[in-house]
């Protein structure tokens, strides 16, 4: 049991809610990481959608080497959006309560059919530059976050380690810099 002060306050600091929420989401991610692998073989990873999606409309060789796993990753990212949606419509919009979790204060709560939804005030182009800019990211990267994050630092792949320390410096180095230049959603 770690029983410093410093360290403590330290972590008190870095998570002034408590850990158990991220460990809640982590221990989710990791399971749903260990049955993809088991039941594919492969690691999973979303940075290879676009590639696996156009193997269904191309017959070009750099998209038919996904023909094998295209079906799952197209599961895959479909699990993503919806869950994110799923996330948005119940815990986000205060349908659910959870000790876990806090709804956020960056968007806005909307009343469609008499169901209550959430938005984020993020503009719309401001989304879609960013995903241009992670597209391009992972591909430059070879992977994505769950791809090296989750898989390849769980596997001890050094290029993974590499590539999440970047993914880290930079997206940390981003929020210091927009932060610093008063840029809000």
């Amino acid at each position: 049991m770690v029983t410093d002060p410093v360290l403590l306050q330290a972590v008190a600091d870095l998570f002034p809610n408590g850990i158990s929420r991220y460990a809640v989401g982590g221990l989710l991610v990791g399971l749903g990481t260990v049955l993809i692998y088991i039941g594919t073989g492969i690691p999973a990873g979303a940075s290879t959608f676009l590639e696996s999606t156009l193997s269904y409309v191309s017959g070009q060789s750099r998209f038919q080497q996904y023909v094998g796993s295209r079906d799952w990753r197209l599961v895959f990212t479909a699990g993503i959006i919806l869950g994110g949606l799923a996330f948005a419509a119940t815990f986000q919009s205060g349908l659910v309560t959870s000790s876990l979790y806090e709804p956020g204060t960056t968007g806005q709560l909307y009343e469609v059919a008499g169901v209550t939804l959430w938005m984020t005030d993020v503009q719309p182009w401001r989304l879609f530059i960013g995903g241009i800019l992670v597209g391009i990211g992972t591909r430059i990267g070879k992977g994505c976050t769950s791809g090296h994050g989750v898989c390849g630092v769980g596997s001890a792949s050094k290029t993974s380690l590499v590539g999440v320390l970047t993914f880290l410096t930079v997206a940390i180095g981003t929020a210091q810099v927009v932060a610093a230049l008063g840029v809000s959603p």
